[in-house]
């Protein structure tokens, strides 16, 4: 119920990856933004296919500004 603007979420995770966790959320909100973090690099996981252009990327270790300014950028992107 109601609406999720934004899915931030690892990539790399116990049971289910983020990949896999945006991929259902998009299936009944495909509006939603995505800013996906992880420890390894955004070359390392453009490669793999795992991030698209549209998609935010925080690398690990980030400080709490770093976060801030991706969600930012991508919620005035429109996702």
């Amino acid at each position: 119920q109601g609406p999720i603007h934004l899915l931030l979420t690892d990539v790399v995770m116990p049971h289910m990856g983020g990949g896999e966790l945006a991929g259902r959320l998009q299936e009944e909100r495909p509006d939603i933004a995505l800013v996906f973090i992880s420890g390894y690099t955004d070359d390392t996981l453009g490669h793999r296919g795992i991030l698209e252009e549209h998609v935010g990327f925080v690398q690990k270790p980030f400080t709490a500004q770093a976060l801030a300014r991706k969600v930012r950028e991508v919620l005035d992107r429109g996702g």
